[in-house]
Formats: C-alpha cells, structure tokens, sequence
C-alpha cells in the first residue's frame, strides 16, 4: 500500500512539473517584474491574458512573438519591451503556459 503512495506521488508530480517549470522560466526570465499570475502589475495579470485569447487558434504563436518582439496598445499605453533574452522555444513555452493559467 505504501509503494502505490509513493508512485501516486511521482505521478503527480512529474504531472504538474511543465507548470511549474514555465514559471520559473517566468521568474528566470524576468517576466514576473510586470507580470503576476492573477492581478494586474505594470502588464495584465496572466489570468486576463489567458481569458482574452482563449478560444484563438493561433493564440500561443501571438504570445509567443509578443513576448519575443514586445507590443504596444493591446493592454493600455504602457508598451511590452522586446525581450531578447528569451529564445524563440522559451517564448513558445511561456506562452502555453500563460494561455493555461486559470
């Protein structure tokens, strides 16, 4: 009985894992400077971002260049620097992992 805990427990833990390894790639790549998962900092929250472009097909590519590139107008006056930083597989990571937050 001990053992199937403890497998349970792996499981889930290598379940939850690509979350929490997108915000510590969040965190690592200093989006969390504006960014907070369910308020409003200097950017929209990302449960805000996620309901906005729920449903859009090519919602995660969107994210991902707006991340890679930065944008303005979409959330306010106050524009999304480029961030260089981030490569182009990380972008798309985050912003899966944005488009998931609930």
């Amino acid at each position: 009985m001990k053992s199937v805990f403890i497998l349970g427990a792996v499981i889930a833990t290598l379940a939850c894992q690509p979350a929490f390894a997108s915000a510590d790639l969040a965190q690592k790549k200093n989006c969390m400077a504006c960014h907070a998962a369910d308020k409003k900092l200097i950017g929209p929250g990302y449960k805000e971002v996620a309901a906005k472009y729920a449903g859009q097909k090519d919602a995660a590519d969107k994210l991902a260049q707006k991340i890679l590139k930065g944008g303005s107008g979409v959330w306010g006056q106050v524009p999304m620097p480029a961030n260089p930083q981030v490569t182009d597989a990380e972008a798309k990571q985050l912003a899966q992992w944005v488009l998931s937050v609930k």
